[in-house]
């Protein structure tokens, strides 16, 4: 008896796949028995398994919606930087960084200082500006009808001349007109300071203190990420169905969790064939808000074609074959129940319900292949006691 025992075992392991094999929690089943009558009653193979043994099995679930579902193109895409909201912060002049304001990550506001340099070419200039401020001054107060126009004149431009260079080259108007206003020589000493030139993120600051920098160095990349584009590469032949403006589903890892799935839209289409991959560059912009989407990440992109209807529909990584009938198992409470729905039309990862569960029903949308065993080992005599 005991060998037809072990026999039976290895049977129902084998035909339950490898899973059979890994240990979960042990769930429990509300089964038609004899003895157990009331709220399902008729009804078989009921997992029973609250929030915290679902998290430990990997079991994610969520709430079925409306989707819009159209004919989709599946391509690869990379998450990159929105451009558009990016910016660099450079200096015009050569010089020796000082002090650093800001780090790498950091949130900053529009007009924030950045990083303070010192320049031998900026103190030159300021001091020239304060020569020429100071002349300037003086001529203007003696009046054109004592002074030669000439001389008027060129006092005039070359303080103007010698403001607009120190401003140039990276001085504030505050700051330069605190310069000029002082009259002193000794504060010619080539500081300035770059400042933010929008709010975001600091998503590069490539510097030491105390590094000599050349002009046009980019000292700091600050982008908002309140959005984010992905470049995505499709076909020429699925490009001519791609519209500027089409939803687009964007899949993050396996996509078995909701917060898997992004949505955005088709912002820019190429029109010029890659020479290596020979595909169209499609660019989509997606909301981040969460920051959820960083600059390299690789995604799967969904992109709508042609005309699309709003339907009830779930992953269809949420849908089983099980006893005849397509079954998605909804969540009550801690029991998750096979319920029997009627598919419809499906496009990309999702598929269309047109009966069984209505909108906003809970389900699971992972480890479905776990729950559909456990279903099959309670029908095999597993918890009946008989």
């Amino acid at each position: 008896m005991k060998n037809s025992n072990i026999i039976i075992t290895l049977s129902m392991a084998f035909l339950l796949g490898t899973s059979a094999f890994y240990t979960f929690p042990t769930p429990a089943f509300a089964q038609d028995t004899h003895e157990e009558e009331g709220e399902h009653e008729g009804e078989e193979g009921v997992v029973e398994m609250n929030a915290t043994e679902r998290m430990k099995n990997g079991v994610y679930t969520a709430n079925i919606t409306m989707e819009t579902l159209g004919n989709e193109v599946t391509a690869p895409g990379e998450i990159a930087l929105n451009q558009y909201k990016t910016s660099y912060v450079t200096p015009r002049i050569s010089g020796q960084i000082s002090k650093r304001n800001a780090r790498l990550g950091q949130h900053v506001r529009r007009g924030a200082p950045l990083v303070t340099l010192t320049s031998v070419e900026l103190a030159g200039a300021q001091g020239d500006a304060i020569v020429a401020n100071q002349e300037w001054q003086r001529v203007k107060a003696l009046g054109k009808e004592v002074v030669a126009n000439r001389r008027y004149v060129e006092a005039q431009i070359a303080a103007q001349l010698t403001k607009a260079k120190i401003a140039s080259y990276g001085m504030t108007p505050k700051a330069v007109e605190r310069l000029l206003a002082s009259n002193d020589a000794s504060k010619a000493i080539g500081v300035f300071t770059l400042y933010a030139g929008q709010s975001g993120t600091v998503m590069r600051d490539d510097f030491v203190t105390g590094e000599l920098i050349e002009p046009g160095k980019v000292l700091f990349e600050i982008t908002d990420e309140s959005t984010a584009w992905v470049n995505v590469k499709v076909s020429s032949e699925d490009a001519e169905n791609i519209e500027i403006g089409a939803p687009v589903r964007v899949r993050l890892g396996n996509g078995n969790k909701e917060t898997d799935w992004k949505q955005g839209k088709v912002l820019q289409l190429g029109h010029q064939i890659d020479e290596a991959t020979r595909t169209f560059s499609v660019r989509v912009e997606m909301d981040n808000e969460g920051d959820s989407l960083h600059a390299g990440q690789f995604v799967t992109a969904y992109l709508q074609t042609g005309n699309a209807t709003k339907v009830l529909a779930a992953p269809k990584d949420a849908v089983t074959f099980m006893e005849g009938q397509n079954i998605i198992f909804v969540v009550e409470g801690d029991e998750l129940h096979p319920t029997p729905v009627e598919l419809g039309q499906k496009r990309g990862s999702w598929v269309e319900i047109k009966s069984g569960i209505s909108a906003n029903t809970e389900i699971a949308t992972s480890q479905i292949f776990l729950l559909k065993s456990l279903i099959l080992k309670s029908k095999m005599g597993e918890g009946h006691g008989h």
